[in-house]
């Protein structure tokens, strides 16, 4: 598959996506960008935002197998990745695959799980793989989680830790829609007489895996590349950040920005690109000090006055702007 085939692939896919999830579109881009670019996403917003809706729609657009793992409390790791089972009628023991065992994973309110049974996610969502009683079975081709969490509810649940966080390649919000989409919400949903809408498939496994090829051979200039380690560089010196992020924000940055560059139809990164995904791409990889956390900052108003402060390089002799 080819830039331009890609660029055409995620248009379609956006299009098809927004058919269901409506006015979101510079967040549906930014999901479908970190899918592109291989990652994970955690979707982290207030309930009733359309977060399941956008994860399911994705998996509908894309044809990937779709699973939905609800977290609670009890939910064990072996809930998940599955566990052997005796076989009465072959007197043998045999693997009965979990949720993981998918194209997409929908991992449910992800925070109101122990650590125990997030700690199963880890290996999954790094190696592709899951380990049980010594056996290593590999997860199909592709594979990608979306996690949600509730940003404002804190009984019962259990902050991801620092080392899933850092897994998950983007942390994207969809906000409160304006009331002219949420009147569109209304009138959509009396229009097709169902609570439920079922989207037709963009392409394939096969697709997405051609086009998560195809990204890998996006231009990047040096000056765009020091632009990305200068931005991680600086939340690690920031006098509000207790800890910045690790090489792996600066490559997420340029991983993330090459597949926004596709799908706004280019096959070079633009410092534009990484501005556009700094926010959804560091904020979670970073933590505050202990005596601002009641304050009116946040990682992601640090990471906007870093963007702000931080000279653009210039590309293509051209100044690139905000």
């Amino acid at each position: 598959m080819t830039i331009p085939d890609t660029t055409r692939l995620a248009q379609d896919v956006l299009d098809n996506v927004e058919r269901a999830v409506v006015g979101k579109r510079e967040s549906l881009e930014l999901v479908l960008a970190t899918v592109l670019a291989g990652g994970h996403v955690l979707l982290e917003d207030f309930p009733g935002l359309g977060k399941t809706l956008a994860a399911r729609s994705l998996a509908q657009s894309l044809g990937l197998d779709f699973t939905r793992a609800q977290f609670t409390p009890d939910l064990l790791p072996a809930d998940l990745t599955g566990s052997f089972m005796y076989d009465q009628s072959r007197h043998e023991f045999s693997f009965r695959e979990g949720p993981l065992f998918t194209g997409l994973l929908l991992a449910d309110e992800i925070n109101r799980t122990p650590p125990k049974t997030q700690a199963a996610l880890l290996e999954a969502m790094q190696e592709r793989q899951v380990t049980i009683e010594g056996q290593t079975f590999a997860l199909p081709q592709p594979f990608h989680v979306i996690a949600t969490a509730n940003p404002v509810e804190y009984e019962g649940t259990y902050p991801l830790p620092e080392a899933q966080l850092d897994r998950f390649l983007a942390r994207v919000s969809f906000g409160y829609p304006s009331a002219q989409d949420e009147l569109d919400v209304l009138r959509r949903r009396t229009a097709r007489h169902q609570e439920e809408i079922t989207l037709s498939p963009v392409t394939d496994a096969a697709g997405l895996l051609a086009a998560q090829t195809a990204i890998e051979h996006v231009h990047v200039e040096d000056s765009v590349a020091d632009y990305c380690v200068r931005l991680a560089q600086a939340t690690r010196e920031h006098a509000h950040i207790q800890i910045g992020a690790s090489p792996r924000g600066s490559l997420a940055l340029l991983l993330v920005g090459r597949a926004r560059a596709v799908i706004r139809g280019r096959d070079y990164v633009v410092p534009e690109d990484v501005k556009a995904v700094a926010t959804a791409v560091l904020a979670h990889r970073v933590s505050l000090k202990p005596e601002l956390w009641m304050t009116e900052h946040t990682p992601t108003s640090v990471i906007h006055a870093l963007l702000s402060s931080l000279p653009v390089p210039t590309t293509g002799g051209t100044a690139v702007g905000d």
